[in-house]
């Protein structure tokens, strides 16, 4: 969440910056200072009371010792516990609302993020490899996959309903190889922890990264053991430290995990509905980072150029886009996509988000750090990003490894994990 004395001191530039996002925040904006008004008043007049009633209970003392009558003061002191348990109450009301909406504001873009309404804003920074010419119309991933028998989309709606599909064969073997490929990666050459984690968490998870309250319709809940089941492993690994203070030492800390991930795709009517670009359940590996402010901005590019080793090494076309302040998700400060070429669908295709949360994420989890031993602790720093979509990333070996004859080459890194074969044969 935003800082409040920050939104306190400065209302209109939080209130113009949010408005490049392209939705219309002001209303919030203003209800967040009126409440943090009301809450700094009740508190004034709930100290002011606390002071009267001292004085007044020691003019109490002190007539007694007089033997004179303290009627009008103990209906005084009456008076006064009956309005502060009343301004107690209201001020547990206005608390709980200012934090509620404060949990709605989303968080404001950083200086060097293009402004735009919509994908049409964002900026290709740099593209790596030139897509592949082909001698023959190719495929896109889904007929590829079906009539090689990687994919079972029939029996996948079968079991679980629409946007659902099932690997099997070389299909599942692949998408094993490149989950393992991409962990060893980023654990040996790129400096991260591995952590495998719960793929159900509490809702406060949830809200320390930024799903709930306001997108909660698009996540999956367990409503009997108030449970939710992760959009992204962002959610349960950013939450490992949460209610912690970290030492400075220890920054930065770089995790990597491997989950499945649960989306409604509320939104999503009527766009990819073949193949495995946008369904309810698929793998990826996450990438997370815990570190200072200082080091954020330059841990985001590092973090970039490891999701990029993963595409270059498996010899995928593709691309780093800036994204703009109209496309960002809620909880980032800055955001880069990894897209990938799909011949057979001819368009780009995003395999990854990298971001960086700034303290949006660490203030809404109670993530601190000290600088240095005796200092006051401060809010860290998160970003997150896919290291990368493995379904996608299947998708795309498919439609750029294909070859006339219907075999598909398997990429030398990939080739160690599935028992040295370097081709899925036509059949």
């Amino acid at each position: 969440m935003l800082d409040l004395r920050f939104i306190r001191e400065n209302p209109t530039f939080v209130k113009e910056r949010l408005r490049t996002r392209g939705d219309e925040y002001d209303p919030l904006i203003d209800r967040i200072v009126a409440l943090d008004e009301r809450r700094r008043q009740i508190i004034a007049e709930v100290e002011t009371l606390k002071h009267r009633r001292n004085v007044v209970s020691k003019e109490i003392g002190m007539l007694l010792k007089e033997g004179k009558d303290a009627t009008a003061l103990r209906e005084e002191m009456r008076q006064v516990g009956d309005r502060i348990n009343q301004l107690d109450g209201e001020l547990r009301e206005v608390e709980r609302e200012l934090e509620q909406t404060l949990l709605l504001v989303p968080n404001l873009p950083h200086e060097s993020v293009p402004v735009g309404s919509d994908e049409t804003g964002n900026v290709v920074v740099r593209t790596f490899s030139e897509p592949r010419s082909f001698d023959f119309e190719p495929m896109p991933h889904w007929e590829i996959g079906e009539r090689l028998g990687l994919f079972d989309f029939a029996r996948g709606v079968k079991l679980s309903g629409s946007r659902f599909y099932g690997l099997k064969g070389w299909g599942a073997m692949l998408e094993r190889a490149l989950i393992n490929f991409m962990l060893d990666l980023h654990t040996r050459q790129h400096g991260y922890t591995e952590v495998f984690l719960p793929f159900l968490v509490k809702p406060y998870c949830m809200e320390g990264t930024g799903q709930l309250p306001k997108f909660a319709d698009e996540m999956y809940q367990c409503e009997r053991d108030n449970l939710w089941l992760i959009p992204t492993a962002e959610v349960s690994v950013t939450n490992l430290h949460r209610e912690e203070i970290l030492d400075a030492d220890e920054l930065p800390l770089k995790y990597v995990s491997y989950s499945a991930c649960f989306r409604r795709e509320a939104g999503a009517a009527g766009k990819d509905i073949k193949g495995v670009v946008r369904v309810h359940q698929f793998n990826k590996v996450e990438l997370v980072k815990i570190t200072t402010a200082e080091q954020s901005y330059e841990e985001l590019e590092g973090m970039v150029q490891d999701a990029c080793h993963v595409l270059e090494l498996l010899g995928l076309p593709h691309r780093v886009v800036l994204l703009c302040t109209g496309d960002m998700g809620f909880s980032a400060a800055k955001t880069y996509d990894l897209e990938v070429w799909m011949p057979g669908m001819n368009r780009w295709l995003e395999v990854s988000s990298c971001s960086n949360c700034e303290d949006f994420q660490a203030r809404r989890m109670n993530l601190r750090y000290r600088p240095h031993r005796g200092a006051k602790p401060r809010f860290a720093h998160t970003l997150n990003g896919s290291g990368v979509a493995v379904g996608r990333t299947l998708a795309a070996l498919l439609e750029n490894y294909q070859q006339r004859d219907g075999s598909i080459l398997i990429p030398e890194p990939l080739r160690p994990y599935l028992g040295g074969v370097e081709k899925i044969p036509p059949h």
